[in-house]
């Protein structure tokens, strides 16, 4: 049986207050491998604050959040930060770009940053990625000459540099047109179900969340329904 990369148990974040205003409210949520997760809700229901608990951008003030059986919400800051690095890849609605790099050049900067591999195969791994996203003949780009599906989609192979088991995205699709937003959302599903990815995507796109195999539902900062959509086989 497939196990889940990621299971949050009761997890919580408040902030400061009397009373706390409350973001995320005793959610439970298991993450799995191969598999294309849409969490879906109204405006201000908590979305994107749950999406950065589990992916410890952000810490919770309750429960556990557990990656491979290891607690995270008990960890250092550094150590958090190392299984980002490593393990994590992240596409937000704007692409955050370096405007002074090439689209190449911003594909291989988490690369360098992990610094497993030599210059020479930072630059063709960085060029793959490029491929695989139907950009390769744009890597010597910058981001303000490229299309805003394009710079996504550099986004995309950024976030995919280094071999993430998970990745997470935040209305990545917010600032596309239609033709632009069926591309990203086909090139998630293919890193789940093509490369065994676990793939978790916060969009206010209903059409988007009926093409996920997963729906989170989210209302007043709690998980009011996770259905499965598209069994796996």
């Amino acid at each position: 049986m497939v196990e889940p990369i990621l299971v949050a148990r009761h997890l919580r974040r408040e902030l400061d207050g009397d009373p706390p205003p409350v973001l995320v409210d005793d959610a439970d949520l298991a993450v799995m491998p191969g598999r294309f997760t849409a969490i879906v809700g109204p405006s201000g229901c908590g979305k994107s604050s749950l999406l950065y608990l589990l992916g410890l951008i952000d810490r919770p003030t309750g429960g556990q959040l557990l990656f491979d059986g290891r607690d995270l919400a008990q960890m250092s800051g550094d150590e958090r930060a190392a299984i980002r690095l490593e393990h994590f890849g992240f596409v937000f609605q704007f692409h955050f770009l370096l405007p002074e790099f090439t689209a190449l050049e911003n594909v291989m900067l988490p690369l360098r940053r992990l610094g497993r591999l030599s210059p020479r195969e930072v630059e063709a791994r960085a060029k793959s990625l490029l491929a695989d996203v139907g950009l390769a003949e744009k890597g010597w780009k910058l981001p303000e000459k490229l299309s805003g599906g394009e710079r996504q989609r550099v986004a995309i192979a950024r976030a995919l540099a280094n071999n993430p088991r998970l990745v997470l995205g935040d209305e990545p699709t917010g600032n596309l047109d239609s033709v632009n937003s069926a591309r990203v959302v086909e090139l998630f599903r293919a890193l789940a179900h093509e490369q065994g990815r676990a793939v978790v995507c916060v969009t206010h796109d209903m059409g988007i969340a009926d093409l996920a195999d997963i729906r989170v539902s989210m209302l007043d900062g709690r998980v009011i329904e996770v259905r499965e959509q598209n069994p796996p086989s």
